[in-house]
């Protein structure tokens, strides 16, 4: 009997909603696209955090949602909003049993470790599939600061979930996987390390060139009140201490002092509102309100968002911790100047001079760093034209989803041939 199927790819992430979206979020959507217009049927499997609909079409991708839980005593909204929005080590049995009885699929692809990773490791070996799993940062290469903020809200709280991670083995999920896919160059070279098994590899993420090639960035600008020959500096990322706003305010800040006809733009989803209400009180401080915008983050279909790259000059990214960095590739797709963080797999990605500027977002001068850069960038609008077509060369002859594609579909492939060994024949 034939299948109705041409093979399904299961990727499950812990949450997946387009309001709320971010880097993991692109990746999975634009290799999901590739993967279908290869022939396969990519659908996406995660909870019904941050969302209210159980069943949803994103992208030309399905999307299916199920109930979840945190498995702590005492939890309350507050904490259980906060890992909603990040970190949050989720239990679903109703996702679990989705998989475990999901007809013909040819493979699981985890986004996620923990209970949920522990889940698909173990819904792959009941249905005697592969599964390989994607480490978008956060396991061996995350700052202290960072991890102890993800586990914040858990603090003190009793755990009774333990039981349901040893049974679905969350420790062994990436000693079991079939293969290991690593997005930075950091944290692959520390996973060498951590793991005793070499079944895995460093796949950047990639970007559609094609789409950030071109908008009217003058409609944004009239849209925001940015006059049209303001330099415009805008940083895309959820509002949040790893991604250090507060460090680009306060570079900011000091180059307004010398070059008042500058203008900044902050957009992204608010994963720490304490956090973003700091950002509001510097700029309320430093009386930049008249030049200082925060935006909603933008759903990866808007126009809006490659708008905002168009109407820019100089897109800056000062994270304390980046995995990749893949709003470089849009910035980069887009043509602009970059600034980023000497930090994770921006490391490996930027070429310093070349194909942007790096900044330590460490250093003790580094806002003083920054607006020294930025205002380099004001005097030398041959420089700020030179990063951008050198980044935009950069993304097209490296990065293109296309090529990134491809390069999954092989580790597919070798991780099928893991399974068959596995299993004794082909799953």
């Amino acid at each position: 009997m034939t299948s109705l199927h041409p093979g399904r790819i299961i990727h499950v992430p812990r949450r997946f909603v387009a309001e709320e979206w971010g880097g993991t979020e692109t990746v999975i959507l634009e290799i999901s696209r590739h993967q279908q217009h290869a022939g396969w049927q990519p659908e996406v499997y995660t909870s019904m955090a941050l969302a209210t609909e159980r069943r949803e079409t994103i992208g030309g991708i399905p999307v299916r949602r199920f109930p979840y839980c945190y498995p702590f005593f005492g939890l309350s909204a507050q904490d259980r909003a906060a890992m909603d929005k990040k970190g949050g080590n989720l239990l679903s049995i109703s996702l679990f049993n989705a998989m475990r009885r999901a007809p013909d699929v040819r493979l699981f692809h985890a986004h996620a470790l923990k209970r949920l990773g522990g889940e698909v490791r173990t819904a792959a070996r009941w249905q005697r599939k592969p599964f390989v799993v994607s480490l978008h940062g956060g396991v061996f290469d995350v700052p202290t600061a960072e991890l102890d903020a993800m586990l914040k809200p858990i603090e003190n709280k009793t755990e009774w979930g333990k039981p349901f991670g040893a049974l679905f083995g969350s420790r062994r999920v990436l000693e079991d996987a079939d293969f290991v896919i690593c997005v930075g160059q950091s944290e692959m070279e520390k996973a060498r390390q951590e793991l005793t098994h070499n079944r895995l590899a460093y796949l950047p993420n990639g970007v559609d060139c094609a789409k950030f090639a071109s908008a009217d960035g003058v409609a944004f600008r009239h849209k925001h009140g940015i006059s049209g020959d303001a330099l415009f500096v805008l940083n895309i990322s959820r509002i949040d201490s790893q991604k250090n706003q507060l460090l680009l305010l306060e570079g900011f800040a000091r180059l307004h002092t010398r070059q008042p006809h500058s203008f900044l733009a902050l957009i992204g989803p608010e994963t720490q509102p304490a956090y973003a209400a700091r950002l509001r009180d510097f700029i309320q401080a430093n009386q930049l309100a008249g030049c200082v915008k925060l935006l909603p983050g933008l759903r990866n279909d808007d126009p809006e968002l490659v708008r905002a790259f168009h109407a820019c000059d100089v897109f800056v990214l000062p994270s304390m911790h980046e995995p990749f960095g893949i709003v470089v590739l849009e910035a980069w797709s887009a043509g602009r100047a970059v600034i980023a963080s000497h930090v994770g797999g921006l490391k490996a990605l930027i070429r310093d001079g070349e194909t942007g500027f790096f900044m330590d977002p460490n250093a003790r001068d580094a806002a003083a760093d920054l607006a020294g850069k930025l205002e380099r960038l004001i005097r030398e609008p041959g420089l700020r034209k030179t990063l951008g077509d050198a980044g935009r060369h950069e993304a097209q002859g490296r990065y293109d989803w296309s090529q990134v594609g491809q390069q999954l579909e092989r580790l597919y492939q070798q991780a099928e041939e893991n399974a068959a060994r596995r299993y004794g024949s082909r799953s």
